[in-house]
């Protein structure tokens, strides 16, 4: 059936699912904010669009909702002001159950389409979602546009390109004959007809509100199902403006808006798991803490529950070929962000007795303090550093800075407070280095933010041997490491499939462990406890729909 927005798309489609089965480095979104890629005026009409939404409520048209919500305060120091539509989850989960007649019979080239269209849409507003990213968040403005903007629509197009590849593998008609020997043979049609699971929740989280949410809101759009966007109530902007370019397609396409809607609601109430438990839910994707996650995964028991937790990310020293590098590439890991991130490093092991280097031996204490050195240098010029640490997104973490000071570990670097040039009232942080032994309790936790604690073990396979440990125990986004030795990698990549933690070898350059690349990097793997999913692979999109079939004799 011809489908305007499929085929608009469909050159763009193709691309995307050769990208994901080659694995090599493509995007159609650029992650430069330059006027050659966005056009003339862009950045500043997407800045006028961010401030023409502050201090009124968001437009955004719900149907049914009772009221207005929303009290975002930047961590740059000023309150957004922006309110949005509210509607009761009984409410939202009818419209969408509603929405879902006629969505489910369009079928996967509406379905697709739609999406593509979507993410079109959203990159052509990508300054004003970056300015809505960077003071939800507190991210930095360039990395706000690239991980808010381009990077999380890679994201959202990658779910899109395996939906499509699992659904196009499913012929619409055939006609099956079997054969009966001398008889004419048993000749009957079969129609199969893709079905969606269901009323799809999509959880969002406050640092990273498009990059982690994208996926499974296209995973789930392009595969018919409705969703029901829940933001986090300190970062409903990226996504209000996501669900209002929903809507808008949709209308367009003759579809019910309600197929997308969003689920805003104050800090603090129960919406969240209200709408995890209605029976109509059949999909939820998470991103957030592992006791939210671990909840979701044992009482939403009806819906298929895809979880993003929280982990603790580790990285190995063994040997290294240019310490100066390796200490300004985890440096910079260190700093970024303030250590916000799901994939930053925490434990850095390195053996008591030093290290390897193409220099000569280092001690333990010359690598700690080398390590201490490249962040001071780093974020020395305030200015500059506070476009790589961004602020801090909420209170929680400042506490966890303060409990990780009173451990009474020796401080390698403290962590200061810098005064941003353009938000004087910006909360930011550089990262706090401690020096910690192996059998230390605290490194058995998640300290989700600027905290590092450089440990002490014994040797480099006491280092793998606490690395395979706490992935299997406490889970991990990311696992570096640093080796000259063969023998070593091959142990380190042993201990990482064992494990099922994504690892990062030598990294010296402008890659940095704690991130990852659309088409190209799989994050998460769905193999350890800080995630039960891959984003994106075939597992990830398969289950979101059903196929049902009606057959005939001829």
């Amino acid at each position: 059936m011809s489908n305007p927005f499929f085929e608009k798309h469909q050159a763009l489609l193709e691309h995307a699912v050769n990208a994901a089965a080659s694995r090599a480095y493509w995007s159609p979104f650029s992650e430069s904010p330059s006027p050659r890629a966005y056009g003339e005026g862009a950045a500043e009409a997407g800045k006028a669009a961010f401030e023409a939404c502050r201090d009124k409520p968001f437009a955004l048209n719900l149907p049914g909702a009772q009221g207005q919500v929303g009290h975002e305060i930047s961590p740059f120091g000023f309150a957004l002001g922006v309110t949005y539509p509210q509607l009761s989850p009984v409410t939202l989960v009818s419209r969408a159950s509603s929405a879902l007649a006629s969505w489910r019979k369009a079928g996967p080239r509406a379905w697709v389409g739609v999406a593509l269209e979507v993410l079109h849409r959203l990159n052509a507003r990508s300054f004003e979602i970056a300015h809505a990213v960077q003071h939800t968040t507190g991210q930095g403005f360039m990395m706000a546009f690239q991980a808010g903007g381009p990077h999380a629509q890679d994201r959202g197009l990658e779910a899109v390109a395996y939906a499509w590849q699992e659904m196009v593998r499913i012929p619409g008609q055939v006609l099956w004959e079997k054969p009966q020997g001398k008889q004419d043979p048993i000749r009957m049609h079969k129609e199969f007809t893709l079905v969606p699971r269901g009323v799809a929740l999509v959880i969002g989280c406050c640092t990273f509100p498009t990059w982690n949410s994208y996926p499974g809101l296209f995973a789930s759009l392009a595969t018919g199902n409705p969703v029901i966007v829940k933001p986090h109530p300190g970062a409903i902007l990226p996504l209000a403006i996501t669900v209002q370019v929903a809507r808008q397609v949709l209308a367009e396409a003759g579809f019910d808006p309600d197929v997308v809607q969003l689920a805003a609601h104050a800090a603090g109430d129960d919406t969240a798991r209200t709408l995890a438990l209605d029976p109509a839910v059949r999909l939820i994707d998470f991103t957030g803490s592992s006791a939210n996650g671990n909840w979701l995964e044992t009482h939403a028991r009806q819906a298929l529950v895809y979880t993003e937790k929280s982990g603790v990310n580790q990285v190995v020293i063994d040997s290294v070929s240019d310490f100066k590098a390796v200490a300004r590439n985890l440096a910079f890991s260190f700093a970024l962000y303030s250590g916000q991130m799901c994939t930053a490093p925490q434990n850095i092991y390195v053996p008591r007795q030093g290290i390897q280097t193409d220099a000569g031996p280092m001690s333990f204490d010359e690598v700690a303090q080398g390590l201490a050195q490249a962040v001071q240098k780093l974020v020395a010029d305030p200015a500059r550093a506070v476009e790589i640490t961004g602020a801090i997104q909420n209170e929680a973490v400042l506490d966890r800075i303060e409990a990780a000071r009173a451990l009474g570990l020796p401080v390698l670097c403290d962590s200061q407070s810098l005064q941003h040039p353009d938000f004087p009232l910006a909360t930011v942080r550089t990262p706090l280095l401690l020096r910690a032994d192996a059998g230390h309790p605290a490194i058995g936790q998640e300290w989700f933010g600027p905290i590092v604690f450089v440990v002490a073990t014994d040797s480099t396979e006491h280092s793998i041997a606490l690395t395979e440990a706490s992935v299997n125990e406490h889970g991990a986004l990311s696992l570096g490491a640093y080796t000259t030795s063969d023998a070593v990698r091959e142990q380190l990549r042993d201990a990482a499939e064992r494990s099922g933690v994504a690892l990062s070898l030598n990294l010296v350059s402008s890659v940095f462990v704690n991130q990852t690349a659309a088409f190209s990097d799989f994050h998460g793997t769905g193999a350890n406890p800080a995630a039960n999913a891959a984003l994106s692979d075939s597992a990830y999109v398969a289950s979101r729909f059903r196929v049902v079939q009606t057959r005939w004799h001829v």
